[in-house]
């Protein structure tokens, strides 16, 4: 049975463009989309009105909160997310949602307003030439100029996003298109047109599934390196299986959190840049790499030449283009995580499980050896401390863990053990910061029974502080947890490692501070800035400041029992580093633990 046949067409012909664009994201399951109208777009928001019955619209107070809210959305639940813009301005506010969606291999549907087909290329008010803009950052795009492929057009769209490695896609539908009128109602299940594009699920072939057992067969040193390909492929139940199978250690990407349980006793959490020193250690010294559904990106491998170079590399991965473009594989497998996992685990006999008593032994005495800390603060809050507190009250529940970017970020994915797939949303690849607080919006639309909760850093938040109206008029109950340390923390940090520390507008208070050019000695409870309380009371939202280590978790308590959305302003001091830390381009040599 066909979706159009699944879904009954219930508007009477004739029907426009922007009648049948609304029907078809109906038919493709799209129960919500993040929608800001303009003049461009307005016939759709005119049709949405009249599907609310059928497909939520939730207003963002920017386009790109829509967008972000759009990445949460999908990333929380596997599904497409989508959001609409107007031309213009309001199409390229999508751009960093758009690129952040590319690089973290997020299916989004981006749906823009475009100038009468007229008037393109003349320059005409709020015209940009949105598909050309975002050629590089999208995974396809169109520019619709008759209504009659409406219908193919969404469907190729869906199609392309989430086949194959996730990515967004960008639909540009003039306003004349979205007037124009059909005298019947179309087809909404054609046939596609996609010459060239062939994503049917990969198969590792039986040699490689033989080749890849013989290696772990032979291994003293094995390890896991696991990314966000695991989570897209849904894999996290077959990757639990082969781990606790081979007895292997794994660690994960800030991408892959969750694909296996952080607190599993093979867990070497995360790896990289601001990875634990036990994981880095074990891929140093590794003789066998099993990197899977990952992209050997730079803030993890440093040193390119210096990663891994111990060890064989098994890669297996469903991009055939991330095959040997940054590190060399020795067994490379352009195939889907899941199935391959499945074809491991299904061949694997008792012969196959490597003797690595010795080697784990070892990765465990680097977890008891150099364990992530920090020093004792008194009553100050530190970061982690309040991170870790969320962590024993939460660990219970399904709650939802989004971040902004910055130093929280980091101490979030170090202190915050995930256990399932789906529940950490981190601007991992872009590096997006005010990712967190619209991202919580798009999560809670998807799951509002379920506890979600931004950690965000002062800086980061206010990239994006305006989505608390969308909170509070679109009933959404996000926790704000809110680590408010005055700075710019993660770009003062690399000012105190590598600029003498010498203060470049990494403050976030008046510039007549002392703190403004690093000559204040702290920043004390008066001297905060802005009052997020405030400003979180005249969007209608509830909050509470905390200044003390002694209050914090009674405050915390309150937040996550409060009935809807609710903002916990925590002042914490600017001095603390993300540690540990490999610079950029060095080694685990190199790595800075104090």
């Amino acid at each position: 049975m066909s979706l159009a046949e699944e879904r009954p067409q219930t508007r009477q012909a004739p029907v426009n463009g922007a009648d049948i664009l609304v029907d078809a994201l109906i038919h493709q399951g799209v129960e919500v989309v993040f929608a800001y109208p303009g003049g461009a777009s307005m016939p759709i928001h005119q049709s949405l009105t009249m599907r609310a019955d059928q497909l939520r619209t939730i207003l963002p107070r920017h386009e790109q909160g829509g967008s972000f809210a759009a990445e949460g959305y999908a990333r929380s639940t596997g599904r497409v997310g989508v959001c609409v813009a107007t031309s213009g301005p309001g199409a390229t506010n999508l751009v960093t949602g758009l690129a952040d969606a590319k690089l973290d291999s997020c299916p989004v549907i981006a749906i823009t307003g475009q100038v009468p087909t007229a008037v393109i290329g003349t320059d005409a008010f709020q015209e940009t030439p949105i598909v050309e803009v975002c050629r590089a950052i999208t995974k396809h795009h169109y520019l619709v100029t008759d209504i009659a492929d409406l219908p193919r057009v969404v469907k190729e769209a869906f199609h392309v996003a989430t086949t194959g490695r996730p990515g967004p896609v960008l639909i540009d539908v003039p306003k004349n298109v979205q007037n124009a009128t059909l005298d019947e109602m179309p087809d909404f299940d054609p046939p596609m047109y996609l010459p060239g594009y062939r994503p049917e699920i990969r198969h590792a072939a039986p040699e490689q599934i033989k080749q890849v057992l013989a290696a772990i067969r032979r291994s003293k040193k094995p390890v896991l390196y696991v990314g966000g390909g695991a989570i897209h492929s849904d894999a996290a139940e077959e990757l639990k299986i082969f781990a606790e199978r081979t007895g292997i250690p794994v660690t994960m990407t800030l991408m892959g959190l969750g694909a296996f349980p952080g607190t599993h006793e093979q867990s070497l959490h995360m790896l990289g840049m601001h990875g634990t020193e036990f994981a880095n250690y074990a891929v140093a010294e590794a003789d066998l790499l099993l990197a899977f559904g990952v992209r050997f990106d730079d803030r993890v491998t440093g040193k390119l030449e210096e990663f891994a170079k111990h060890g064989k590399i098994v890669h297996v991965e469903i991009d055939p283009s991330e095959i040997h473009k940054n590190k060399e594989a020795h067994i490379p497998i352009n195939a889907d995580l899941k199935e391959t996992l499945r074809a491991l685990n299904a061949a694997m006999t008792d012969d196959d499980i490597p003797d690595i008593a010795a080697w784990r032994k070892q990765c465990a005495d680097w977890k008891k050896n150099h364990p992530l800390r920090y020093k004792d603060a008194g009553d100050f809050i530190l970061p982690q401390y309040a991170i870790e507190e969320l962590w024993r009250q939460t660990q219970k529940d399904d709650v939802y863990i989004t971040v902004g970017v910055g130093q929280h970020q980091m101490w979030s994915a170090q202190y915050y053990k995930f256990d399932r797939p789906r529940r950490w949303l981190s601007s991992s690849g872009l590096g997006s910061m005010g990712f967190g607080l619209p991202a919580a919006m798009g999560v809670q639309a998807a799951h509002p029974g379920h506890t979600v909760i931004d950690i965000d850093g002062d800086g980061s938040f206010q990239m994006n502080i305006q989505e608390l109206a969308t909170l509070h008029c679109e009933d959404l109950p996000v926790k704000i947890l809110l680590l408010n340390n005055q700075h710019l923390g993660m770009v003062m940090q690399w000012e105190d490692r590598f600029h003498a520390g010498n203060r470049a507008h990494t403050y976030l208070g008046p510039v007549h501070h002392p703190e403004a050019t690093g000559k204040g000695e702290s920043v004390r409870v008066e001297d905060a800035y802005p009052d997020f309380v405030k400003i979180a009371e005249g969007y209608g939202i509830k909050g509470r400041h905390v200044r003390s280590k002694q209050e914090f978790p009674a405050a915390l308590a309150e937040m996550l029992a409060a009935d809807g959305p609710y903002l916990l302003d925590v002042l914490c001091p600017y001095q603390e580093h993300v540690l540990p830390m490999i610079p950029t381009g060095h080694t685990v040599r190199d790595m800075i633990t104090e």
